[in-house]
């Protein structure tokens, strides 16, 4: 049985794409070990979005290549996004490294492992189209789409992952039942924009129409948006959102900029009136919708003041979170061709204003939530001891802050996966919350153990294509 070990970088996109290899490579017998120095093969999923991203990666593959000398490790492999875009360049610097493979060509992943005789041919029982191999089984990401349409000067995701094309209504759905099955608690919705999922099918079907299905079809207690172009949110989108109480009242849509000069050089569709007019529509629709946004700074020809506007609509603006990145120009995109005109200490400089502007304004606007109940779903232990770490509806996993719950032997079990009421008491660090615990209000489900048997996603042999079905193959 071959033992394999697998590194995941980037965006949750990435998570769910690996989580699929690791289905593949189980279903063809491998074994997963945590201790790389155990793995035979280590397959290295990269991310190429920033250079920072595109450091980190390298980091991984010349790691992973070094137990090749110093561990078990026959084999590595490089796959995803940074191998999609610069393979042939990686081939020439790491000759370490015996197969790269980028997103368009990972069907290829299995073919790879057997034609060395590191993995058998043959098919063992399949456990689904997805595995889990992460931390917190509960918190589960589900990609709707593949793919980019978007024009964004900044951007090279069009380059790594392709056009738009979304998958099916069907099957979607099926793989939503699937990590309900496998203990999901939250489901993230994820893509490059959410709200484009559809329109490539002419079906009929858009997000409204998937999010309805979805709350149909599972019982997963909450179903969260990631990732959505303000242009897509349409009122019949929010109206859905309102309507439904599984679907958390989040919205995380990039704006990017506050000045409508930057805006225009970055080939971004909103301009300060249309992101006004829509961040009032949201809320107006969606009573209590938390909103994220994200922005960059030090953009091509972004002057002083063009910051100076970005955080005055900031402050107007009053998002509930921003993510705030320095700009890098990446090979490919219509931005390289501009001068880098700003200062990489400027660039620095003006993120931390932005970190310190946002940071006020999020605690001015958390402190709407003291006094408040609300249900908080239980992430982990803390390491205080006595005390419980969850998060809130307006609190998206690993970036939007947590929920400090003490208990004690009279609280109840609260495990992870679990639902509590608690009363939002202090604001904490101005992201975080101490909470009161009121009740364990839902207890986490134990995943489904089903009684063996053989999807029929795979067949015996090697498949030329891989068992995904309609996702981005």
């Amino acid at each position: 049985m071959l033992k394999f070990g697998l590194v995941t970088l980037g965006c949750d996109k990435n998570t769910v794409d690996s989580e699929r290899y690791l289905a593949d490579l189980v279903a063809h017998g491998g074994e997963q070990v945590t201790d790389l120095r155990d793995a035979e093969v280590v397959v290295v999923n990269t991310c190429g979005f920033i250079d920072a991203a595109k450091a980190e990666s390298i980091e991984a593959i010349v790691a992973a290549a070094r137990l090749k000398d110093d561990g078990k490790c026959q084999a590595v492999f490089a796959i995803g996004c940074m191998v999609e875009r610069h393979k042939s360049e990686l081939e020439e610097a790491l000759p370490e490294v015996d197969v790269f493979l980028g997103n368009s060509e990972t069907d290829r992943l299995i073919p790879e492992l057997v034609e060395r005789g590191l993995l058998g041919g043959s098919l063992v029982e399949h456990p689904g189209v997805r595995l889990f191999g992460g931390d917190l089984p509960h918190v589960r990401y589900l990609k709707i789409s593949e793919g980019c349409d978007h024009g964004c000067a900044f951007c090279a995701i069009p380059l790594m992952r392709g056009k738009h094309r979304s998958f099916a209504l069907d099957d979607l759905v099926k793989e939503a039942q699937l990590l309900e099955v496998q203990g999901a608690r939250e489901m993230n919705l994820v893509a490059q924009d959410l709200a484009h999922y559809g329109r490539d099918r002419r079906d009929g079907v858009a997000l409204p129409e998937l999010l309805e299905a979805l709350v149909r079809e599972t019982s997963i207690p909450w179903i969260r948006n990631m990732y959505l172009y303000s242009t897509g949110i349409t009122p019949r989108l929010l109206e859905v959102i309102a309507a439904n109480p599984r679907i958390v009242r989040y919205l995380d849509t990039p704006m990017q900029h506050g000045s409508d000069a930057v805006l225009a050089r970055m080939r971004r569709p909103e301009r300060q009136k249309t992101i006004r007019e829509r961040l009032a529509q949201y809320r107006a629709i969606v009573p209590d919708l938390a909103v994220r946004t994200s922005v960059i700074v030090g953009f091509p020809g972004e002057t002083e003041t063009d910051f100076e506007i970005l955080c005055d609509f900031l402050e107007e603006m009053q998002f509930d979170r921003v993510g705030v990145f320095t700009y890098s120009p990446q090979e490919g995109t219509r931005a390289n061709s501009m001068e880098d005109d700003v200062a990489d200490s400027i660039k620095q400089e003006r993120k931390e204003r932005v970190e310190e502007l946002q940071r006020a304004i999020t605690s001015e606007r958390y402190e709407r939530f003291l006094g408040v109940e609300s249900r908080v779903l239980v992430e982990r232990a803390s390491d205080v001891a006595g005390e419980m770490l969850c998060r809130a509806p307006w609190q998206a996993d690993d970036i939007d802050g947590l929920v400090h719950v003490p208990i004690n032997a009279a609280s109840g079990i609260m495990t992870p996966g679990a639902f509590a009421d608690v009363r939002i008491e202090h604001v904490v660090d101005d992201y975080d919350f101490r909470a009161t615990l009121l009740r364990v209000a839902e207890q986490a489900t134990a995943p489904i153990r089903r009684a063996s048997r053989t999807l029929p996603l795979v067949g015996s042999g090697i498949p030329d294509s891989s068992s995904v079905g309609s996702f981005g193959r």
